[in-house]
């Protein structure tokens, strides 16, 4: 009852938010985090249940802002439609990426995953009467109630919150157990009958989906993208983010994910050290907690959770009752 209480108190702060944060940045900034947690969402079964080093995502969500741009912009589609076009988009594209490279022991799937998002980047400079080059294209948003910074992040936190509990619907039911056995022993995961390339593809498939929908959601919320815009250091962001956070969870990711989108304005006074804050971050959780910051979260509701259901009830003697009882002396 009381995490359901909590749970219920989040949804309804996070909804209002809107209303009270202090300036139209701040909702920008959640705006952003919610972005990024519907793509880390996806990649964190990846990587976090299944083990497989992708670092490539960048590419499938340089996939969905192009074709949404190009689908609402260009071609006018209907925003909403082109932002579901946008996730098959990237559904194929993880369709096609996943079956050559699936089959690739650990290291050379990153690599196959980072060739991919440099051929991405390639192309959209090649491709300048479709994508507009270095030049870029610009975005259109989506319709109303979506048309402005709060109905963005509504329209944000809704498909975040969708593809969260399809995500814990995945992680604590048979497929996650069956995706942690497949990171930890493939051996044990195929004698026990899993097929492993399958589980694999599938939620490899589904996270190229919420790459696809996710891109279509930064896009519309930059308004203008380039190729500069889906740079390998947000690839390689993403992947720290379910690092950080710890693997093989789901609230330890999106912790991360809210830490590391938040950091730079944390130490925006000392900007030119972005990626020293960054890399000590990693450094620390890596060496003194690698579980991730989730895991410390997780201990720490444990724990008070433990000392309420064992806190001792102080007992409160019937001093009359005894009092009378002593006067009238033993039994006869």
């Amino acid at each position: 009852m009381r995490r359901l209480a909590a749970g219920l108190a989040i949804a309804v702060a996070l909804a209002a938010l809107p209303s009270w944060a202090t300036n139209q940045y701040q909702v920008h900034l959640a705006t952003l985090i919610g972005v990024y947690w519907v793509l880390i969402a996806g990649l964190n079964l990846v990587v976090g249940y299944s083990g497989q080093l992708s670092i490539g995502h960048v590419g499938l969500l340089a996939i969905g802002a192009y074709v949404y741009a190009v689908l609402a912009g260009t071609w006018d589609w209907p925003p909403l439609l082109a932002l579901a076009a946008s996730g098959a988009a990237g559904g194929l594209c993880g369709l096609l990426l996943g079956l050559p490279s699936l089959r690739l022991p650990g290291f050379y799937f990153a690599m196959a995953t980072l060739a991919f998002s440099l051929i991405v980047a390639e192309l959209s400079l090649a491709m300048g009467s479709v994508t507009g080059g270095g030049t870029g294209l610009a975005v259109p948003g989506f319709p109303a109630p979506f048309d402005t910074p709060g109905g963005l992040y509504w329209l944000v936190l809704g498909i975040a919150g969708i593809v969260t509990l399809l995500t814990w619907n995945v992680a604590s039911r048979m497929w996650g157990l069956a995706l942690i056995a497949i990171r930890d022993s493939p051996v044990a995961a195929s004698a026990a009958g899993i097929s492993i390339f399958r589980a694999k593809l599938t939620v490899f498939v589904f996270s190229g989906v919420t790459a696809g929908l996710a891109g279509a959601l930064f896009a519309a919320l930059q308004s203008y993208i380039t190729p500069d815009t889906f740079a390998f250091d947000i690839g390689l962001f993403f992947f720290v983010c379910i690092i950080i956070g710890g693997r093989g969870s789901i609230l330890g990711p999106f912790l991360g994910t809210v830490v590391l989108t938040a950091l730079p304005e944390v130490v925006a006074p000392l900007a030119k050290l972005g990626n020293f804050f960054y890399g000590a971050l990693l450094l620390v959780v890596v060496l003194v907690i690698p579980e991730g910051i989730g895991h410390l979260v997780e201990i720490a509701a444990a724990r008070i959770a433990r000392r309420r259901r064992h806190e001792s009830h102080v007992v409160q003697p019937d001093l009359p009752r005894l009092a009378a009882a002593l006067a009238r002396g033993p039994a006869a």
